[in-house]
């Protein structure tokens, strides 16, 4: 295990929880969390809040290195319980909202949690509670804090209900220990849990800290969920360790975020944020003029929203480029060249190539597949060694199977994707997982699911299908309907193609490339 050497040669707690204890605890009389209203919870509300829900898991069954599934609404108090999930040493599993029972019964097979929780609205069905008794894991309703929902806070059989004095100090942990799991699909459509450490989590914190010139007295306007990466890892984690206020709203709505854009001073987003902005007449350089950041990330910017941006506002967007399993790997500077269509160099102490498939790195400007190593860098898919040891090279560089070009200077520019992965809206969308659920629908023989480009999503996800002898083609509305109890909505097709046939190559592999370009203008305006 890997264990810190402090200055004195004493052993450093590796638990990231208490770093961000200490920055909390030098910011105590300061706002964290706000509502759009003003009201909110201070650092050391936050802190005790933090304590008391510790507290609460522990007495709930939750021991260190036990992981803990969260499918909550983004509140407040989900901040709260992240953090104490961490405080405990226990594993954090967040789930995106929008996950059907039948998806979350996977994850709780796979990630055989100690604890689901869960939103206090709703309402098991059969087959998952019959999973979770399965793997002994139980089920609590989160429940809200006074600062979240006065009228739901204390309510009888939550979490929140339960919460206990806890006076003992953060778990200590070494920087290996096993900190988050976040899963990402494969193209095989079989979910993969990505293993962070504290290590990984705090080692990007820092960096991304110092290199985007994060101050006390920013303001973060949040309106990213907080299931994902990008809002949980990249942007709170930014905040918290500066000690600054955190505009909390519950979700991105373009009028919300251009308002309250005045009183804040850095927005981290997707492209869709930037192209909704955009279309607002309000949105202009008066809208701005507080404001010293704009991050963009998880999926590509393109160059006509960057440039469309840079002529209303007069500010350049930041982009940067990261993995669930990596966090992130490169950024465009904070002081210097923002350029368009790429997304800047290796973060410091971070190591990137272009390489080919044998893994032999690659001249300047010869396209290949990103590989990265550094203390960024997971240590691998949860239960899943052969998966592991298929993603990375001898010499420790994982291999992303994103596609691109590095000038001699190491700035990257992604050129496309080794997999078929489309991302719609900022999420990872895997077109086997969809395509097995359409296969299986009456009428279809067979389908290819794709994505083609779409200003407000990125890529919207394209269903191409061929039709059973004598079946009728199906319309979106009815082919949604069929996938809406299996399929998160944002995976689901935004547009239905028929062919007599899918293209394939002489090996039979379907040529998706093909359908593509054939389909690429599905959405032009």
């Amino acid at each position: 295990m890997v264990r810190r050497q402090g200055k004195n040669g004493q052993t450093v707690n590796g638990n990231f929880y208490h770093r961000l204890d200490e920055a909390m605890a030098a910011a105590a009389d300061k706002l964290a969390l706000v509502h759009p209203d003003g009201t909110g919870l201070r650092y050391d509300a936050l802190r005790e809040q933090a304590r008391a829900l510790a507290g609460a898991l522990e007495a709930a069954g939750v021991r260190s290195g036990d992981r803990v599934l969260v499918q909550v609404d983004k509140s407040m108090t989900c901040v709260a319980t992240y953090l104490a999930v961490l405080r405990l040493g226990a594993v954090y599993v967040p789930l995106n909202t929008a996950y059907t029972d039948v998806e979350v019964d996977y994850f709780v097979r796979d990630a055989a949690p100690a604890l689901f929780l869960h939103e206090a609205s709703r309402e098991l069905e059969g087959a998952l509670l019959a999973t979770l008794a399965e793997v002994e894991c139980r089920a609590l309703p989160l429940g809200r804090l006074p600062e979240d929902a006065p009228g739901e806070a204390g309510m009888d059989g939550t979490l929140v209900s339960a919460r206990v004095a806890l006076d003992t100090p953060p778990a200590s942990l070494a920087d290996d220990a096993l900190a988050a799991i976040v899963y990402t699909s494969g193209t095989t459509g079989r979910s993969k849990g990505a293993m962070l450490s504290h290590r990984n989590i705090e080692s990007n914190a820092r960096t991304l800290n110092e290199l985007w010139g994060w101050r006390a007295d920013d303001v973060l306007l949040h309106a990213l969920p907080i299931f994902h990466v990008h809002g949980l890892f990249v942007a709170l984690h930014c905040a918290l360790l500066g000690g600054s206020i955190i505009r909390f709203l519950p979700r991105f709505d373009a009028a919300t975020v251009c308002a309250q854009l005045t009183d804040s001073t850095v927005l981290m987003g997707v492209p869709t944020f930037y192209t909704r902005l955009l279309d607002l007449p309000q949105f202009d350089r008066a809208a701005v003029a507080t404001m010293r950041l704009f991050i963009s990330g998880s999926a590509p910017l393109t160059e006509i929203t960057f440039a469309e941006f840079e002529a209303r506002t007069g500010q350049r967007i930041l982009e940067r480029y990261g993995m669930s399993e990596t966090l992130m790997i490169t950024s465009n500077p904070l002081e210097g060249a923002r350029i368009a269509g790429t997304v800047g160099p290796a973060l410091p102490g971070v190591e990137t190539r272009i390489a080919g498939d044998d893994g032999q790195p690659l001249p300047a400007g010869e396209v290949g597949t990103i590989e990265v190593r550094g203390p960024n860098v997971f240590s691998g898919y949860w239960r899943n060694p052969e998966k592991t040891r298929a993603e990375f090279r001898e010499g420790g560089f994982f291999i992303t199977g994103d596609l691109a070009t590095a000038d001699d200077t190491g700035r990257i520019a992604i050129v496309g994707r080794s997999k078929d992965l489309v991302i719609s809206g900022g999420y990872n969308v895997y077109p086997k997982e969809v395509e097995r659920l359409l296969d299986a629908l009456p009428g279809i023989a067979e389908s290819a699911v794709i994505g083609v480009p779409h200003r407000d999503f990125g890529e919207a996800v394209v269903a191409v299908v061929v039709t059973a002898s004598g079946a009728a083609p199906p319309d979106l509305a009815t082919l949604r309907a069929a996938l809406a109890d299996q399929l998160a909505s944002y995976k689901q097709p935004k547009a239905v193609e028929v062919l007599t046939e899918l293209p394939r190559n002489a090996m039979g592999k379907v040529q998706k490339n093909l359908l593509r370009a054939q389909f690429e203008g599905l959405f032009a305006t």
